[in-house]
C-alpha cells in the first residue's frame, strides 16, 4: 500500500511541475497582454501598472542593414498614450509569444502588427525582460524593432 501511495504522490508532483510552469508563462502573457490592453482602452494608469519603477524603454530604427537603439521613456509613453484623443485607435496585435523562465526573471519574444485607427502602420518584434517582484511579474525593459516591410 504504501508504494501505491509513493507512486501517487509521485505521479501528482510530475503533474503539477508543467502546471506551474505553466502558470508562471500565463502570468507573464498576462502582464503583456494588459498593457496592449491598456494601449487600446489609452488607460494611462493600466499601462504604467505593468512596468517596474525605472524600467527602460528602447526602439531600434533602422535603415538597410543597419540598426540605431533610440531610448525612450515610459514616462512620456504613459502620458503620450493616456493624451491621445479619444477617437485615435491603437492596436499591437501579438501574432506570437515565446516565453523563457528562470525562476523570477523572464523574457518573452512577441513578433507583431501594429494599426493606428484601422490602418497598418508597421510590424516588427518586441523582447520583453520581466522580474517576478512582491507584487508580480513587471516589465523591467522593452526593445523593439519597427518595420514596414517584410511583414506577414
Amino acid at each position: 500500500m504504501k508504494m501505491k501511495s509513493l507512486f501517487l504522490s509521485l505521479l501528482a508532483l510530475m503533474l503539477a511541475i508543467p502546471a506551474f510552469s505553466q502558470t508562471e508563462e500565463e502570468a507573464v502573457k498576462a502582464v503583456i497582454e494588459s498593457l496592449f490592453d491598456g494601449m487600446r482602452a489609452k488607460d494611462a494608469g493600466q499601462i504604467a501598472a505593468v512596468f517596474s519603477e525605472n524600467a527602460i524603454m528602447q526602439t531600434i530604427e533602422t535603415t538597410g542593414e543597419a540598426g540605431e537603439v533610440k531610448a525612450g521613456s515610459v514616462a512620456d509613453f504613459v502620458k503620450g498614450i493616456g493624451n491621445l484623443p479619444v477617437e485615435a485607435k491603437l492596436d499591437e496585435r501579438i501574432t506570437d509569444y515565446k516565453i523563457n523562465i528562470d525562476g523570477p526573471m523572464a523574457t518573452a519574444w512577441t513578433p507583431y502588427e501594429f494599426y493606428f485607427n484601422d490602418q497598418f502602420s508597421h510590424c516588427g518584434v518586441n523582447s520583453f525582460q520581466l522580474v517576478k517582484m512582491a507584487e508580480g511579474w513587471k516589465i523591467v525593459y522593452i526593445i523593439d524593432t519597427r518595420r514596414k516591410d517584410g511583414c506577414s
